[in-house]
Parts: C-alpha cells; sequence; structure tokens
C-alpha cells in the first residue's frame, strides 16, 4: 500500500490524482490534502478519501472548530510545510501553482520521501536547490508532466545522459496556433481559457496560449535530467498523443505516445518504477489518431517562449523573475486589465532590467521574485494607463 499526501488536491491536478487513487484502493491510500482556500471542496475530499491530515494554505479559510471525521485540521505554511515533510506518506504529489511550491518541494526533498512534482515553477525558481535537496536528503524527484514523465519513460533503463544526443518536448501550440500577431491583439481571456486539447487550471491555461508553460517546461528538462539547453528542442504537435522524444547518440529515436490524459502521468508517478494496469485509460488507436503532425514554434507570435528559455540559459536569478513576472501578466490579463500581448510586453520589461544573481539559498529566490513581481505590476500599471489614453482619444 502507497501511501499519498497531496499539496493542492482541489486543482486539476489534485483533483486527477485523487481519481487515480480511488480506482486503485488496493494499491494506494491518501493520508493528507492540503489546499489553499478551498475550504469546503477540501473538506468533502477528505470524506470521501479518509484523510488524516487536512491543510489549508489560508488560516482565515479555516472556520473555527472544525472538525470532520477524525482527521486533524491545520493551517497556514507551517502546516503546509509539515504535510510537505511527508508525514505518513510514501509520496507526496506536489500540485501548488507558481513559486509557492518551492519550499514543499524542497521539505519533501530533504525528508528523503518519493516527490511526484507537478509544480514545475519549483524547478524553474530554483532548480539547483531542488537537485541538491534531492541529492542530500535522498527524496526522488518524479515529474508528473506529460512531456517530462515521456522523457523519463524513454530514459528507463539508461543510467548516463552521455547516450543522449537531444530531447524534443512537443506542445499543442495551444488556441491560437497559426494566428498573426494582429490578431492576438483581441484575444480575451475567455478565448484564451479554451485550449484544444487538455483541461487544466486558469493559469496554466494562459501559459499554455501564450507558449510560456513551454519554455518553463524546457527549463525544467534542463534541470531534470542535466542536458544543456542547446540540446533541447520544442515542436508543435497539435494532436497533442506524442508527449516527447529522445533521440541517442546513434541517432535512434524513442518518444512516448498516448492520448492527452494527465492521468496517466500521475498513475506513472505514484507507482513508479512499476506500472500499473487502469481499464479507465482508453487504449491507443493509432488508425484513429492519424495523422499526426509536427511545426515550428512561431516565436514572433509567442515570445514569451523565447523569453523564457533566454532566462534558463542566463541562469542564477534570471528564471525566477521570469516566472515572477509572468505570474504577474497572467493574473493581470485575467482580470482584464492588460491584452494578451500585453503579457509578453510585461515580462521583457521586467528581464531587461534584471541583472541575475546567482542562486545559493531560497531567499535568493524570493528575493528576486518580489522585486519582480514588484517591477511587473508597475509595468502592468503602465499598460493600463496607455490603454486608457487610447480608448479616450
Amino acid at each position: 500500500m502507497i501511501r499519498i499526501s497531496i499539496l493542492g488536491s482541489t486543482g486539476s491536478i489534485g483533483e486527477s490524482t485523487l481519481r487515480v487513487v480511488a480506482r486503485h484502493p488496493d494499491r494506494f491510500q491518501v493520508v493528507g490534502l492540503a489546499a489553499h482556500r478551498s475550504h469546503g471542496t477540501l473538506s468533502k475530499q477528505v470524506v470521501r478519501h479518509g484523510a488524516r491530515e487536512a491543510v489549508l494554505g489560508d488560516p482565515d479559510a479555516l472556520p473555527r472548530g472544525e472538525a470532520n471525521s477524525g482527521a486533524r485540521w491545520r493551517a497556514g505554511r507551517e502546516a503546509i510545510l509539515d504535510l510537505a515533510e511527508g508525514r505518513g506518506a510514501d509520496v507526496v504529489v506536489n500540485a501548488l501553482v507558481g513559486s509557492a511550491g518551492l519550499e514543499p518541494t524542497l521539505r519533501t526533498l530533504r525528508s528523503g520521501k518519493r516527490l511526484a512534482l507537478a509544480n514545475k515553477e519549483s524547478l524553474v525558481a530554483g532548480g539547483d536547490l531542488v537537485m541538491a535537496a534531492a541529492g542530500k536528503g535522498g527524496g526522488e524527484l518524479v515529474p508528473v508532466d506529460s512531456e517530462h514523465s515521456a522523457i523519463l519513460q524513454c530514459l528507463e533503463g539508461y543510467s548516463s545522459g552521455r547516450d543522449v544526443q537531444r530531447l524534443v518536448l512537443t506542445a499543442s501550440g495551444g488556441p491560437f496556433r497559426g494566428w498573426e500577431v494582429r490578431d492576438l491583439e483581441e484575444v480575451t481571456p475567455g478565448d484564451a481559457l479554451k485550449h484544444p486539447t487538455w483541461e487544466m487550471g486558469a493559469k496554466i491555461t494562459i501559459d499554455s496560449a501564450t507558449l510560456a508553460n513551454k519554455a518553463l517546461e524546457v527549463i525544467e528538462a534542463h534541470f531534470l535530467y542535466g542536458i544543456p539547453y542547446d540540446r533541447i528542442q520544442v515542436v508543435v504537435h497539435p494532436q497533442s498523443i506524442v508527449h516527447s522524444f529522445v533521440e541517442f547518440v546513434d541517432g535512434s529515436v524513442l518518444g512516448q505516445v498516448g492520448l492527452p490524459t494527465m492521468e496517466l502521468p500521475i498513475l506513472y508517478a505514484l507507482a513508479y518504477p512499476e506500472r500499473v494496469g487502469d481499464p479507465e485509460l482508453q487504449t491507443f488507436d493509432p488508425i484513429r489518431s492519424s495523422p499526426l503532425t509536427f511545426e515550428e514554434v512561431d516565436r514572433e507570435a509567442f515570445p514569451l517562449f523565447q523569453l523564457g528559455v533566454d532566462s534558463g540559459r542566463r541562469g542564477g536569478t534570471a528564471p525566477a523573475v521570469f516566472n515572477a513576472a509572468n505570474e504577474v501578466a497572467v493574473g493581470a490579463f485575467l482580470a482584464g486589465r492588460i491584452g494578451f500581448m500585453g503579457m509578453p510586453e510585461v515580462v521583457a520589461g521586467v528581464l531587461d532590467g534584471h541583472r541575475e544573481r546567482e542562486v545559493g539559498e531560497v531567499e535568493d529566490v524570493m528575493e528576486a521574485d518580489r522585486e519582480a513581481r514588484d517591477r511587473a505590476e508597475e509595468g502592468v500599471r503602465r499598460l493600463e494607463a496607455r490603454r486608457s489614453g487610447t480608448r479616450k482619444e
């Protein structure tokens, strides 16, 4: 029996994980659940899955005198970090959103537990810290992202990255694949939230529409597999059937293929290195899934992709700054404060003014994060003022 705690259980990845776990009661047991503010949803999950520990990140969201089927309820940052240490759990799933997931990631790896990582921002903002924590604490890092799960599966049995010549990550292209820049100026949040192949939370869906998400995944792949940036490629694959390719030094290429569902990489991460049969996961039909096509990334229409990859190449605090500025820009876009193409403008402005520093501890990342958010907010206000002036004219 594998005991599991889930950070971010009320989000899309968290709920998908709970569906997978519920289908395998003889193999998986939920022992802890955490969310930010969604008390009602979390309470129902605790009852349904029999969790012993329940945590809300926001103390104000926890009603007084909370009691629920014998579960211990707590709230606040330290309670989240305690759950991240995996006391009573074999696997901790980090499905938190944004840079808030970094410290829980470090806490899990330092405790020697297996971390099923869906919070890519952990590796983007503090990749060196994360890998050092895994090495020192003995924790096992297994990615949940479909692309990185695909790479891990293709590399199974290879002990050294020296055999790898290139990683190729695939991107669906999002809802605006093939659009001209001038058309993207008029995109609304409602338009951007209509992803053609994946059902995800709002933030990651917008990141997929701008291809910022794929830049984050390139940085993540660099740290996970120790592959230089110039040997990591991204191609657009609208069908979302091939999740990644690995090319070896002899020219052989392995790819992981499957229908687009996050439940498959989640199941793989929970049971790794074993494979678990699941009749609810659809069987791949190569005929019905054909044709499979691949295209270049349009860097002009989706400048956040290149901005993100370049921040990874710069290293130090630059990736954390990219991530923080992007989070602010996405929030502003969803709130109707800036347009779709305003997001890369905000992020570019923050990166242009940043002089990266080395990352030696968590506070280096947090300081860069705070500074980037402040500068991004200034950029958002400037764009708001400009848009307001344009409307008046």
